[in-house]
């Protein structure tokens, strides 16, 4: 049985009322306290302090502060005036535990919708963050359009520019070979009006030039080279390499991992509700993966996980988005979800094959890291030896696996 508290002291105010109650050297953390609008409880073991206050109070607006071995209440008067006594007199025990168990009720209430608020602005704040990262994104778009759009401007208007300059210099030589025209129509009928009749010695020289440039021209046209002769090239293409040795290779089991992988590249749902205010751009999964990995370098790990989220709704086939948003999930210590995608991109990087290698190594040492932080060392345990399996070089692997062995043989500590 507690020891019930009844040195306290308490003194009014119309509007407020003032509790303190001596702790009796118990140290402040084994303090517990708790209230509602008609019923006060200070529960420092082994002693107790109860109050079934006579009036109403406002519990949002009163406080409670422990400090210098005295726990004092400011309490809120819901209506303005003095009180005649502290606490009822009431010696009745089932009315004190119905009093207790209303009190109890409204605190779980209140804690209820305190929790739907927090959960109801949780989401409102992913929205928002959402909504920010596409206005910024449309606003950066909107901006190299206007850029482009300028460029493209200012080249037409230079092409213009230069179809003008092009224009007057062709005018400028139409003229000028008018003018050479006349002049020479001028010379031509000045020379008939002064006319010499040709000698035959003339004639003769004449008609000689003639037949020389004739040949000349036929010679040219003999040295012309012949047109080329049409063909076909055949083209081969290399076949695909493996990195494994032909003796060991699992030539089968990559075939069917780059099927897979070009099958899940196909494999795009563009009919949700959530995409018809999205540009093709942003219904992309992997624009949306290099956003995701962009926001997560800068340690915006919400966002990250939303632009991760609206990957995976377009496409559900792709291991790395699981594999990313579990990491984001881990520095939210959201280790639970870490572990659930950490287990969907195992699930989807198969067969194991070199390709993958990279992948399922940082799937598996994301969930051991999550099973650890639970402090679920055995679990985790299996995941960091299957990671180093897959990469045993790797020294990092081989000492958290071997600190984690430690810990579940109790000669290291565990981390706190």
């Amino acid at each position: 049985m507690p020891l019930i508290v009844k040195d306290y002291t308490w003194t009014q105010t119309e509007t407020i009322v003032y509790i303190n109650i001596p702790l009796k050297g118990v140290k402040v953390g084994k303090v517990d306290i708790f209230s509602t609008d008609e019923y006060v409880k200070v529960h420092f073991p082994p002693f107790l302090f109860e109050a079934f206050l006579s009036e109403p109070i406002d519990d949002d607006k009163s406080t409670a502060k422990i400090g210098n071995g005295v726990a004092v209440f400011t309490l809120q008067k819901k209506e303005e005036r003095l009180w005649e006594h502290l606490v009822i007199n009431n010696n009745d025990k089932d009315k004190s535990r119905e009093i207790r168990e209303r009190a109890l009720l409204k605190a779980q209430a209140k804690l209820a919708a305190e929790s739907k608020a927090k959960a109801t602005k949780t989401q409102e704040e992913r929205k928002y963050a959402l909504e920010t990262m596409m206005k910024l994104e449309e606003e950066g778009r909107a901006k190299i359009q206007k850029m482009k759009d300028d460029e493209c401007e200012k080249a037409t208007t230079q092409l213009e520019a230069w179809k003008l300059k092009q224009r007057q210099i062709a005018e400028e030589e139409a003229q000028l070979k008018l003018q050479s025209q006349r002049i020479k129509v001028d010379k031509q009928s000045k020379s008939e009006k002064i006319h010499v009749p040709r000698t035959s010695d003339q004639c003769k020289v004449k008609h000689d030039q003639k037949n020389s440039d004739q040949s000349i021209s036929k010679k040219k046209q003999v040295d012309l080279p012949a047109p080329r002769s049409t063909g076909n090239i055949q083209i081969k293409f290399t076949p695909r390499v493996f990195p494994t040795a032909l003796r060991e290779s699992r030539v089968p089991e990559e075939e069917e991992w780059l099927q897979k992988q070009a099958e899940a590249r196909r494999a795009i749902n563009v009919n949700l509700a959530e995409l018809k205010d999205l540009t093709e751009e942003e219904r992309n999964p992997d624009w949306l993966k290099e956003k995701g990995d962009k926001l997560f370098a800068t340690g915006n790990y919400l966002a990250a996980i939303n632009a991760y989220s609206l990957a995976i709704k377009l496409n559900r086939k792709i291991p790395a988005m699981y594999s990313n948003r579990a990491a984001c999930h881990l520095k939210l210590r959201n280790l639970h979800k870490a572990i659930e995608d950490s287990s969907w991109a195992l699930d989807l990087l198969t067969p194991p094959v070199a390709g993958n290698a990279g992948a399922r190594t940082r799937a598996h040492v994301r969930r051991g890291t999550a099973f650890c932080e639970l402090e679920l060392y055995t679990e985790g345990l299996q995941d960091y030896q299957a990671a180093l399996t897959i990469d045993p070089q790797n020294e990092t692997l081989q000492a958290d696996t071997h600190k984690i062995r430690q810990i579940i043989q109790g000669s290291a500590p565990c981390p706190e």
